[in-house]
């Protein structure tokens, strides 16, 4: 690509494709903004509720204390060790605090299948324990931005061998 040509209009993804990408297993970097306005960014599995990304948490998990205090929350998806091959997606919106125990338990289920594997009524104990003193956090998007440097068409930086 040469100078002046806008890469972000080449790199971005479509939103299938974003829907796509972030509905492979993978882990999310969450971020959320501590009192002193310092970020809080951790590794979380997630799963989706009602079509929306969502993860579970302790209840008192530093993370909740955040955004009991402010909703704001990013969370970033990434994959590729080099830089042709980078691509990720983040969502930018407003957590929702949820303690219903229904929408829990739909959470629960997702994330046990995206991690575990299928879900029987077997396992509705473990799944339960995995709920205990937890809420769900479901994020609502307001913003979606994305990239992937494969479509630059770069020659590979792999080391050969």
């Amino acid at each position: 690509m040469g100078h002046g040509v806008n890469q972000r209009g080449v790199i971005k993804m479509t939103p299938e494709e974003v829907d796509a990408f972030i509905h492979e297993r993978r882990p999310m970097t969450m971020c959320t903004i501590n009192h002193d306005g310092s970020i809080h960014a951790v590794a979380m599995w997630y799963g989706f509720l009602e079509d929306s990304v969502a993860f579970e948490t302790k209840t008192k998990a530093q993370k909740v204390l955040n955004l009991r205090r402010d909703q704001r929350i990013t969370c970033v998806f990434e994959d590729g060790d080099y830089y042709e091959e980078l691509r990720g997606v983040e969502l930018v919106g407003r957590a929702e605090i949820i303690d219903d125990s229904d929408r829990m338990f739909a959470l629960g289920v997702d994330v046990f299948e995206r991690y575990y594997g299928d879900y029987t009524e077997e396992l509705r104990p473990f799944v339960e324990t995995m709920l205990h003193k937890r809420v769900v956090v479901k994020v609502n998007v307001d913003r979606v931005v994305s990239w992937d440097h494969r479509k630059l068409g770069l020659p590979s930086t792999r080391p050969v061998g």
